[in-house]
């Protein structure tokens, strides 16, 4: 970690929490000059707004967003070029006197972005199609039996139905006969930036599944189904890109295709969605560099205030 930088704040947690809410009510009551770096991976597309709960144009006008509707869905955005960009917006707004606040639950990108990055080869196009025809063939979960030989320790990690995961493990070690968790061991390509993470942790699971319940069930009465309808009949989109594999988009497009009736897409999706609360709490627990704060208790607020203040607030 490089300590010549002053620490910028990081307001983490899992989906639904109230993490961009609350960062968003200290913005909007003018406590402090912030502006907001987003760590969504689902966030930095244009045209996915409902189903990535993206703020309002009116907030988005009124407080300052970076590393939003940056990119095409037809592009791929990694860890790697979200710690270069979230970087660079850091010092942008430090150099206007602002305070900087990482705002997103896609724990991937903090780790990138706080402890630094392997240096691992660029993706491979040819590898990689060659890789989606054989999971045609053998599936994903026969591609994660193949990773669990070559690389037991990164398969441990991983989901055997997380296909980007899988892919790029197995692309690496094509191109270098080594395994990835031996090459992100070795030394760092580039240092970390200092970031004092605080996660806000539900007390209650049974309340937070409610709220991704309810909160699934809002973004389709706003249109969700319509803003997915649109993206699919754009031409140019698939379902098997990273930005249509977000949670959320799959599963109302396979709706879409008529793979699965309403009921049924509903219920997948909203499954999903716990299913990444529960993994982002796993990580947080592990994680014993960030501080975890109640999400609901009363003094959350206060206590992000006390941070703000301490790393150049008011």
């Amino acid at each position: 970690m490089n300590d010549g930088f002053t620490p910028c704040l990081c307001i983490t947690g899992p989906t639904a929490c109230g993490k961009t809410d609350l960062a968003l009510a200290l913005a909007l009551a003018e406590e402090f000059p912030l502006e907001v770096v987003s760590m969504d991976s689902a966030m930095v597309y244009r045209g996915m707004d409902i189903g990535t709960a993206k703020p309002s144009p009116d907030i988005l006008a009124g407080v300052p967003h970076h590393l939003v509707d940056i990119l095409e869905p037809t592009e791929s955005y990694s860890a790697g070029r979200f710690a270069a960009d979230a970087r660079e917006a850091v010092e942008r707004i430090r150099s206007r006197g602002r305070l900087p606040v990482l705002v997103g639950g896609t724990l991937l990108y903090l780790r990138a972005l706080r402890d630094g990055l392997a240096s691992l080869p660029r993706a491979n196009p040819a590898i990689r199609r060659r890789l989606d025809r054989e999971a045609e063939l053998f599936g994903w979960e026969g591609l994660y039996r193949r990773l669990e030989k070559v690389d037991p320790a990164v398969a441990d990690r991983i989901s055997p139905k997380d296909r980007q995961r899988i892919q790029r493990a197995l692309e690496v070690y094509e191109l270098t006969g080594e395994p990835i968790s031996a090459l992100q061991s070795r030394e760092r390509l580039e240092p970390g930036m200092p970031v004092r993470a605080v996660a806000l942790v539900p007390s209650d699971r049974d309340r937070l599944a409610e709220r991704i319940e309810r909160r699934f069930d809002a973004m389709v009465e706003a249109g969700f189904v319509d803003e997915v309808r649109a993206l699919r009949e754009r031409g140019d989109l698939d379902p098997a890109m990273t930005s249509m594999r977000t949670i959320g988009y799959r599963q109302v497009w396979s709706h879409l295709d008529g793979d699965c009736d309403w009921p049924e897409a509903r219920g997948k999706a909203i499954a999903a969605t716990r299913q990444l609360a529960k993994r982002q709490l796993t990580w947080l627990r592990s994680d014993k560099a960030t501080r975890q704060l109640p999400a609901d208790a009363p003094g959350a607020r206060e206590s992000i205030a006390r941070l703000l203040n301490e790393y150049g607030g008011n």
